[in-house]
């Protein structure tokens, strides 16, 4: 089967640089056109089904890929972005000045923090895990359309790496994750590819 993992486009949060959870977003005037490009590249993916995270960010992403394919789009609690708790809106500026205590052992040790009144990395990834398993099980090819930090625990699942390296596995807005799964082996074909968004606009 192939998965396919997106992050959905651009919102005004992302682009004004501030801490984006579960607070529901839209996506800007550059993530449309973000999820058109995207569209564009995967119009030719053979897809059984499509999932996404309920955000509203995501579910566009997900509705603009969707054009091509006329799938009904599968939504699912579990693949929401990470709950940043008391660090929601912030600026990464604001955040920085204010609890550089916290964000030391953030990037010390990622795997056992969690954010005050928000989630820990284990926590989303516990909920994040079983709606992927479920696709593994199915064998079809599907895509999952979610966000930075889920992606990244899902990724550290397939790849059996701790939570602790995760970073390695963080992706852009409106980027391309392609993973061959045979045979209950995993293939990374493409990680947080984004070649699509060099691209002339999309119509």
């Amino acid at each position: 089967m192939q998965l396919t993992l997106i992050r959905h486009g651009e919102t005004f949060w992302n682009k004004e640089r501030r801490v984006q959870g579960i607070t529901d977003i839209e996506l800007s005037e550059t993530g449309i056109d973000q999820a058109r490009k995207l569209a564009l590249s995967l119009k030719d993916c053979p897809l059984d089904s499509i999932h996404s995270s309920p955000l509203k960010r995501a579910l566009q992403t997900a509705e603009i890929i969707n054009r091509f394919h006329g799938k009904k789009i599968e939504i699912h609690p579990g693949l929401m972005e990470m709950d940043q708790g008391d660090f929601e809106g912030l600026t990464f500026k604001e955040l920085l000045a204010c609890e550089k205590e916290f964000l030391g052992r953030w990037i010390a040790d990622p795997e056992s923090v969690r954010m005050p009144r928000g989630e820990s990395l284990a926590e989303l990834q516990k909920r994040a895990w079983p709606p992927i398993e479920k696709l593994m099980a199915a064998g079809q090819n599907a895509l999952v359309v979610s966000h930075n930090f889920t992606i990244a625990t899902i990724l550290c699942r397939l790849r059996n790496i701790r939570l602790s390296e995760f970073r390695s596995t963080c992706v852009d807005n409106a980027s391309r994750t392609h993973i061959l799964i045979e045979k209950g082996e995993v293939h990374i074909e493409a990680l947080n590819d984004s070649r699509h968004l060099k691209e002339s606009p999309a119509a």
